[in-house]
C-alpha cells in the first residue's frame, strides 16, 4: 500500500505497537517530508475524539445554548495547540541535537493522538452510563495515565532522547493546550 492510504494504515498500526508497549512501532514510520505532510491526515481521524469528549461533558452539565460554538471553540483550541506543539518541537529539535530525528518523531507524535484521543473517550464511558464515582474516576485516570504514557514513550524512542526530556516534552504539550483553553474560556463572550 502506498500513498495516503498506507500512510494512515502504516501510522496507525505503529501507534498501536507503541500504544502496547512495542518498541519496533517506531521503525514502522520513516520521517521523510511526504510521511510527515501525510500524517497530518490524524488530526482528521481525532476530531471525532475531540467531539465526542465535549458531547460527553455535556452529558453532565446539559447542552449549552450556543453548543455549536462552544464545539468549534473546542476544536479550533484543539488544532491549534497540535500545530503550535509541532512548530515549539521543530525549533527545539535541533537544539537537543535530534534535528534528524524530528520527522519521524513528528510524524509519530500525530498518530499517537489519534490513539490517546480514543482511550481518553474510553475512559470517560463508564461515567456516562452511570457507572458509581469511584469506577468512573478510575478508568478516567487510567485512560488518561495511558495516553500521556504513550505520548512519552513515543517521544522518547522516536527523539533518541533521555526520560527526563521526554517528560519535559509531554509537560510541554499538555501545557499548550491547557493554555490555549484558558485563553479560549477567557475570551468567550
Amino acid at each position: 500500500m502506498t500513498g495516503a492510504a498506507g500512510s494512515v494504515s502504516s501510522g496507525l498500526f505503529a501507534a498501536l505497537r507503541l500504544a502496547r508497549g512495542r518498541a519496533d512501532g517506531v521503525v514502522l514510520v520513516p520521517g521523510d517530508r511526504a510521511t510527515v505532510i501525510r500524517s497530518f491526515w490524524s488530526i482528521l481521524f481525532s476530531v471525532p475524539a475531540v467531539i465526542a469528549r465535549v458531547v460527553m461533558s455535556w452529558a453532565d452539565t446539559g447542552i449549552p445554548s450556543d453548543a455549536a460554538h462552544d464545539l468549534g471553540r473546542e476544536v479550533i483550541v484543539f488544532v491549534l495547540g497540535w500545530l503550535i506543539f509541532v512548530e515549539v518541537t521543530h525549533r527545539l529539535a535541533p537544539v537537543l541535537d535530534r534535528a534528524d530525528r524530528w520527522g519521524r518523531f513528528i510524524a509519530l507524535w500525530n498518530w499517537c493522538n489519534v490513539i490517546e484521543g480514543i482511550l481518553v473517550v474510553i475512559g470517560g464511558i463508564p461515567g456516562l452510563f452511570g457507572a458509581p464515582p469511584v469506577v468512573d474516576q478510575v478508568c478516567q485516570l487510567v485512560t488518561i495515565g495511558w495516553a500521556l504514557w504513550l505520548e512519552w514513550y513515543a517521544t522518547r524512542l522516536a527523539l533518541g532522547v533521555t526520560p527526563l526530556t521526554a517528560t519535559a516534552l509531554v509537560m510541554l504539550d499538555q501545557s499548550i493546550g491547557v493554555l490555549l483553553a484558558s485563553l479560549a474560556l477567557s475570551l468567550n463572550p
